[in-house]
């Protein structure tokens, strides 16, 4: 608080200096000045002599090199960032003869900002923006853009501004010098009227005319005050100026409520300058965008590549154990090996952990019917086979217990098969010759995709005991596929079916094919393969992260000037960096989003290219996406932000 009788502004032994080559450059030196609440003060001199260096301490945008500067009883070298910006906000209200508005936000919100940093509450501060904008004579304008205002139109919004937070001093720098005569003399009419109602006012000039509407007028030269007199002009009259304005309300929300104003204004700022730039901020996004459609379809294909393995091989079973004759596939002595029979087959089946048991013998015939031929796989299996295999019927029924004992000639056909024979005619009853043996289809069995030919190849299904008996005159087998129960360690599986055909046979003479370590294996090649390609996308969305920054870099240099405005009229530097870390997240996630989209379009011209192959999208993923975009975001927003919240506001402004 203030002494009694005590000048609002005391300055004593006030020097500023800056770095010049390896010397310094004295600005301001031994500068001594009061400034009494209510006074009209002229800072007068040439260009270079101080003025503007002065205002500037003044206004806390620059602190001094040496000396003493007290507002209101305070000592402002020892106040830190946000109290500065405290002052800056609730004390002074800046008039910039570049007006410094943002070009992106309408005359209403330029005038807004001062308030949105001092927490007022939307509706107030709107009503209060608007009401000052009036009184102006800009109640027409509110929704222009500074580009679409004259410059006395320009700077009345920038005057309003001043004004929105009820700032006790006003502060303004050439206030006239890029305007007009007509529109400078109605500026300083109004800043007259503001000192008439009580306010400080201290306007930094060339101008004697400008300097003779000023009730006090101090002259500086080469960084020295060189006289302070009195002009003994007249104060004007108050009239319907801006100043009578209504007071800001006080704010009475939570402390959270102005944070949660000041963010949402930092996302609102952020879409306008991604909006005004949308050239930028479409490179910017490209690379999240690549990345992030990258690894969602990466993520996509892998799990329809997963999918699409366990299909392919539960038409084996995945719980299915097949039992070949000889020591491995590349045995050649496995044609000699008769050991392996049906009574195999009919003693494993006894056993607990064994659900089904099917012999399987093969071998290949011409098939006619009518006019047509075809070659075709003679597959002899037993009744359980179908429930063994995992071979669904589209038809009619498949083969009994009756058809094995009886060596009957009821068969089963694929898809293939009934096509290829029969077109669109019916099927089932229908007879056929097989080589030299008549055939009767009694069911349809789904193509299998396995092996090779895949789906085209034509298979027909019929008794072991059949083909042992009519095409190959032996008994042995050349192999059984065993459906272990549910509830059964496959790997145990395996190991008690070998112990008992070993000791049938007295030896080894066979080897057995676990198709769930088949499953394993492939679901670990393709996981593997999966991963391989996820880490290029990672990589990718690093690059993209990295694109993020130094767009955002390249954006802190050319915001300069609304960075120093907005530190300028209050803002904190957490506001600053918040602004440009929303900015950062927003991108990203807006890219992320493009991205997901992208993913998803991918896999609908996948699916049109290729009819028997879905890419499977995983909800997880794409939320794992976002939250990676915003992540990404977060990390190389950040080093912008923080360079943009370091920046000097004096020094911002003069390079904006």
């Amino acid at each position: 608080m203030a002494e009694t009788g005590a000048p609002l502004i005391r300055l004593r032994g006030v020097g500023r200096e800056y770095p010049s080559g390896e010397g310094v450059l004295r600005v301001l030196e031994d500068i001594d000045l009061d400034i009494g609440q209510g006074e009209f003060v002229a800072v007068m001199g040439a260009s270079g002599s101080g003025k503007s260096t002065l205002m500037n301490i003044l206004g806390c945008l620059d602190r001094p090199s040496s000396g003493s500067y007290r507002m209101d009883g305070r000592e402002v070298a020892r106040l830190g960032a946000g109290e500065l910006a405290a002052l800056r906000r609730e004390t002074f209200g800046f008039i910039f003869q570049r007006y410094h508005l943002l070009s992106e936000m309408t005359a209403l919100g330029n005038v807004e900002v001062p308030a949105i940093y001092r927490g007022l509450p939307a509706d107030a501060r709107r009503a209060r923006a608007r009401d000052l904008l009036e009184r102006l004579g800009l109640g027409d304008r509110t929704g222009h853009r500074p580009g679409q205002l004259s410059g006395g139109q320009q700077q009345r919004v920038s005057i309003a501004r001043a004004l929105v937070n009820d700032a006790r001093v006003i502060l303004a720098d050439e206030p006239t010098g890029a305007l007009d005569s007509r529109s400078g003399d109605e500026v300083l009419g109004i800043l007259q009227r503001l000192n008439a109602e009580g306010r400080t006012v201290v306007i930094v000039t060339h101008d004697p005319r400008v300097a003779a509407r000023a009730h006090r007028v101090v002259e500086i030269a080469d960084g020295r005050i060189v006289a302070d007199r009195r002009t003994g002009a007249p104060a004007a009259d108050p009239g319907p100026g801006p100043a009578q304005a209504p007071q800001p309300a006080r704010v009475q929300a939570r402390a959270a409520a102005p944070v949660l104003g000041r963010l949402a204004e930092a996302l609102r700022m952020a879409l306008l300058s991604m909006r005004a730039h949308k050239l930028r901020s479409f490179l910017t996004m490209l690379g999240i965008i690549i990345g992030i459609a990258s690894v969602v379809s990466v993520v996509a294909l892998g799990e329809g590549s997963r999918r699409q393995v366990l299909q392919n091989i539960a038409g084996l079973g995945t719980n299915t154990l097949q039992i070949f004759p000889g020591r491995d596939f590349g045995d050649m002595r496995s044609g000699r090996v008769t050991t392996l029979v049906t009574a195999d087959a009919a003693a494993l089946a006894r056993q607990p952990h064994v659900a089904s048991v099917s012999p399987t013998v093969g071998t290949s015939a011409t098939l006619r019917h009518g006019a047509t031929e075809a070659s075709a796989q003679i597959s002899g299996v037993g009744e359980q086979y179908f429930d063994v295999a995992g071979v669904a019927l589209t038809q009619g029924r498949g083969f009994d217990e009756a058809d094995v004992a009886a060596m009957g000639q009821n068969v089963v056909i694929d898809e293939n098969t009934r096509t290829s024979l029969f077109g669109d005619g019916p099927a089932l009853g229908q007879v056929f010759m097989a080589g030299k043996v008549p055939l009767r289809v009694i069911g349809v069995a789904e193509a299998q995709n396995r092996g090779p030919g895949g789906s085209t190849s034509l298979t027909v299904y019929a008794p072991y005991t059949t083909v042992q008996a009519r095409y190959l005159g032996s008994t042995s087998v050349s192999g059984l596929t065993l459906r272990v129960a549910d509830d059964v360690d496959m790997a145990l599986a395996e190991q008690m079916v070998a112990d008992i055909l070993t000791r049938r046979h007295g030896t080894r003479d066979f080897f057995i094919v676990n198709n769930d370590q088949i499953r394993q294996t492939i679901t670990s090649t393709t996981q593997t393969l999966a991963l391989l390609i996820a880490a290029i996308a990672v990589i990718s969305l690093v690059v993209g992260g990295i694109g993020v920054m130094n767009i955002m870099l390249v954006s802190v240099t050319e915001r300069i000037g609304e960075i120093g405005l907005r530190m300028a009229v209050g803002a904190r530097r957490g506001d600053i960096r918040a602004q440009f870390l929303i900015e950062a997240v927003l991108v990203c996630v807006i890219g992320g989003i493009a991205g997901i989209l992208a993913a998803l379009g991918f896999g609908l011209a996948f699916e049109r290219m290729s009819s028997d192959f879905t890419l499977v999208y995983s909800p997880l993923s794409m939320l794992a996406a976002l939250a990676s975009a915003c992540a990404i975001g977060l990390a190389f927003g950040y080093l912008p932000a923080v360079n943009a919240a370091k920046l000097d506001p004096v020094k911002a402004l003069q390079k904006g």
